[in-house]
């Protein structure tokens, strides 16, 4: 069964067209949203265990120049 998280990123200004556009078809990335609000953009991820969410985040969404914050929300299995 597949693991969910929702990731709210904050983008400087300015670079939330850029953060999307790399983060858009990002493989284990389900749907990406720019969104109005304290967030910028809202990322649903999925991933065949909870220790693969920190790698995508680490690795592939944190390092995007334009990035100024994340906060995960890890959904709990059915």
């Amino acid at each position: 069964m597949a693991i969910k998280a929702y990731v709210l990123i904050v983008t400087d200004p300015g670079n939330t067209k850029h953060v999307f556009d790399q983060i858009h078809g990002m493989e284990g990335i389900q749907e990406v949203h720019e969104v109005m609000g304290p967030y910028d953009i809202v990322v649903e991820i999925s991933a065949e265990n909870l220790q693969d969410i920190p790698r995508v985040l680490g690795d592939r969404i944190r390092p995007i120049e334009g990035v100024q914050s994340t906060t995960s929300l890890v959904t709990f299995p059915d």
